[in-house]
């Protein structure tokens, strides 16, 4: 089966991204685009694979310089999974605890919309501040 082959514009609507953002990815060392023999960049299915992790590490919080580290030590082969898994294991660390806190800011503001129901339906007694009320759950 021959491979897929997109230029900029196909591959940019197939990946959601735009030019530039692509363009930037190059330019980080992220993507290497493939070349034809007019010197016009394309892309294949397996780059579709590849940017589609990139944005999961995004998605995970990592930052550039840690991409940057994970696609350079990629590049240099098996030898390098002992970082790999470092930086993956931190960055999992730091998202979970990210995911903790956002829980905790969300249980709170639930709390508030409780309150504020109860306020509305008077099932709170309208001298109960928030703070007493977030009392009940502690």
């Amino acid at each position: 089966m021959a491979e897929t082959i997109y230029k900029i514009g196909a591959f940019s609507k197939k990946v959601g991204l735009p030019n530039s953002t692509l363009r930037y990815y190059e330019d980080e060392g992220l993507i290497k685009p493939h070349y034809d023999d007019n010197g016009q960049r394309y892309y294949t299915d397996a780059d579709i694979k590849w940017i589609g992790f990139i944005l999961h590490l995004k998605g995970t919080g990592m930052r550039m310089g840690e991409l940057k580290d994970y696609v350079t030590w990629r590049a240099q082969g098996d030898e390098t999974i002992p970082q790999r898994v470092a930086l993956l294991s931190r960055v999992k660390t730091n998202a979970e605890d990210e995911i903790k806190e956002l829980e905790a800011n969300l249980e709170v503001v639930r709390h508030k919309i409780d309150w504020y129901q109860g306020k509305l339906d008077a099932t709170i007694d309208e001298d109960e501040d928030f703070e007493h009320y977030l009392r009940r759950f502690q």
